[in-house]
């Protein structure tokens, strides 16, 4: 292993600083290792593994889900959701900036997509609170924090690969992750009102609404409400899998394009391409990912790693701050699914074996990959905000910082109640 380990990190690292995508450059540090390392047929194990991994039903969701997001991304629903959370929003210090996130938080709902949400959610908002003379840096900070949701309120497009690289059941992924997600969504809202007052700008703005204004706001949230509740129904009740929730997910969303007006051939063909291209992408570094694994088990990694876990004597709350920490860091230069698939062959068995549910981790990976979308300079959702802004990096960056820090006292809060992630599915 002295040998065997830096030559496989050696390998990562120096494919991807010469530019060659994640996916195959994980599958080609677990081709170098096998090689290597052993003898194997090497070309037959890359075969079944690529195989299992794109026939396997769970992943078919994950497109269904990227192509309902595009479509309601192309429709007027975003529009109608800030015109439509604006009226109760008013009574609130901060006003009219919670609804990047309400917004974010009821998107992230009918998404599963950081970067979606960002994009859909900031196109609106941003512009809107700036004509009505809200703080900039309080606006971008909470769009950038809030859109993170996304990863968390099922259904999120990490959780359907975590679940299908780690054998861990996606609808109990999907039932775990409400709680801390509307923890989550709750913590950027105090963190929004304690900005404002501190700043003295808790009523910018200035707006007031009528009860009529209030009665036309429902109005505007009923379809995509209806949505969101025809997926929790779809889901929970036992009636579809994930995947038939997918599928009734983009039946829904055509169906309001349709009556919204806003279907066209150039909606459909524009999100039919903008899917192919994402689902390309996450399908490649899924089954890098999913081979690497493979490789690693035959080369005996995991076993090694959880032997040094137990080793150390290190405490089951010490293995997860140890993780903590790795994942703080390689956020800053890996995005969040990278992280995923790449570490989880390592990780899974250090942490199982330090006494923690899997089903658990994977809220915990989550949430480490919510903190990788705001850490410079891989942050995807600082990129998205700066297309839509032109604001310099740094300034988005510091405006991010408490917000950041609500995710840390999060991770926190769940390592020492795991029962917030457990509790829920349990019942259910």
């Amino acid at each position: 292993m002295a040998i065997l380990i830096p030559t496989l990190v050696g390998v990562f690292l120096v494919l991807l600083a010469s530019g060659v995508w994640i996916g195959l450059s994980m599958m080609a540090t677990g081709i170098v290792g096998l090689e290597l390392f052993r003898n194997l047929p090497v070309d037959k194990i890359l075969g079944q593994s690529l195989f299992n991994t794109v026939s396997t039903t769970e992943l078919l969701s994950l497109p269904l889900f990227i192509l309902m997001a595009e479509l309601l991304f192309r429709t007027r629903l975003s529009e109608n959701m800030f015109a439509g959370l604006a009226p109760w929003t008013t009574r609130l210090p901060g006003r009219l900036l919670h609804i990047n996130i309400i917004a974010s938080t009821l998107f992230a709902a009918v998404s599963g997509s950081s970067a979606a949400t960002t994009a859909t959610v900031g196109r609106i908002t941003l512009s809107e609170l700036d004509k009505r003379g809200y703080d900039r840096d309080i606006a971008i900070g909470s769009l950038a924090g809030a859109s993170t949701i996304g990863f968390l309120i099922p259904p999120s497009l990490p959780m359907i690969i975590y679940g299908v690289l780690a054998e861990v059941s996606i609808l109990q992924l999907f039932i775990a992750g409400i709680i801390p997600g509307l923890l989550l969504a709750f913590g950027f809202s105090l963190m929004t009102m304690a900005l404002t007052l501190y700043r003295g700008t808790s009523k910018a703005g200035g707006e007031s609404y009528s009860y009529k204004d209030k009665l036309d706001s429902i109005r505007k949230l009923g379809p995509i409400t209806a949505l969101i509740v025809l997926l929790i129904v779809g889901l929970y009740s036992g009636f579809a899998s994930p995947t038939e929730a997918a599928a009734m997910g983009v039946a829904g969303a055509m169906a309001l394009a349709a009556l919204s007006g806003d279907l066209s051939l150039v909606a459909l063909r524009d999100s039919a391409v903008s899917t192919v291209r994402t689902s390309s992408m996450l399908a490649l570094i899924t089954s890098g990912g999913a081979f690497l694994s493979v490789a690693f088990n035959y080369l005996g990694v995991p076993t090694f790693v959880v032997g040094v876990v137990t080793d150390a004597n290190l405490s089951p709350i010490g293995v997860v701050l140890v993780l903590m920490v790795l994942y703080l860091v390689l956020g800053c230069i890996l995005d969040g699914m990278s992280m995923i698939v790449v570490t989880l062959p390592i990780t899974l068995p250090a942490v199982v074996i330090a006494g923690w549910d899997p089903l658990w981790f994977g809220i915990f990976l989550v949430v480490t990959i919510e903190m990788a979308q705001l850490t410079p300079p891989v942050g995807f959702n600082l990129f998205v905000i700066q297309s839509i802004t032109k604001e310099p990096m740094m300034r988005i960056a510091r405006s991010v910082v408490p917000y950041f820090f609500v995710l840390l006292m999060l991770m926190a809060l769940l390592i020492t109640v795991p029962d917030l992630v457990l509790w829920l599915p349990r019942m259910l």
